[in-house]
């Protein structure tokens, strides 16, 4: 899928991700970051990766954990909407589930392999999605939101914390 949402296939809270994802294909663009996030975390030391840059931010172990969580929810709600299925989905609380894990007990390695396997996910889902699958519509958090919508809200929303790692914490 090469297009771009367009602005009623999603919340406006979801635009603020969908615009940091540069033009191209989709899950062309997930597998280079599956690269640049294998790179990144492979160089990351246990103490790097436990940094905060600011007392009560999350660490950067917790930001990774963070986004393979959201993965997994966002990919939940595509794989809904992508098989027809017009069942409205709830949101997430995200600080509900940061409380429920401990992503600093976490090593490096162990975060790699979790994201790694999320993301593998996510990938074999969209090889599999037929063209009118990207376009379905399904209700999220009270909003119209389409399956294409989600890959770009999984992209973008990498994008955003790996913009706020490089500029705060390293």
């Amino acid at each position: 899928m090469n297009q771009r949402p367009a602005a009623e296939d999603h919340s406006a809270y979801y635009g603020q991700y969908i615009g940091l994802v540069p033009d191209g294909e989709i899950s062309e663009i997930l597998v280079d970051q599956h690269e640049e996030m294998t790179r990144f975390l492979s160089e990351l030391t246990e103490e790097q990766a436990s940094h905060r840059y600011e007392e009560g931010k999350w660490s950067i172990k917790e930001v990774i954990g963070h986004i393979a969580d959201t993965e997994r929810v966002m990919c939940y709600r595509l794989l809904r909407i992508a098989r027809g299925d017009q069942t409205a989905l709830p949101g997430f609380d995200q600080d509900l589930f940061m409380e429920g894990i401990s992503f600093d007990a976490y090593s490096v390695a162990d975060l790699l392999e979790d994201y790694s396997a999320v993301r593998r996910a996510t990938l074999t889902l969209l090889r599999g999605l037929p063209a009118e699958a990207w376009d379905r519509k399904g209700v999220v958090s009270d909003n119209n939101t389409t399956a294409n919508a989600l890959a770009y809200v999984i992209a973008g929303h990498e994008l955003h914390h790996m913009n706020i790692i490089k500029e705060r914490y390293l």
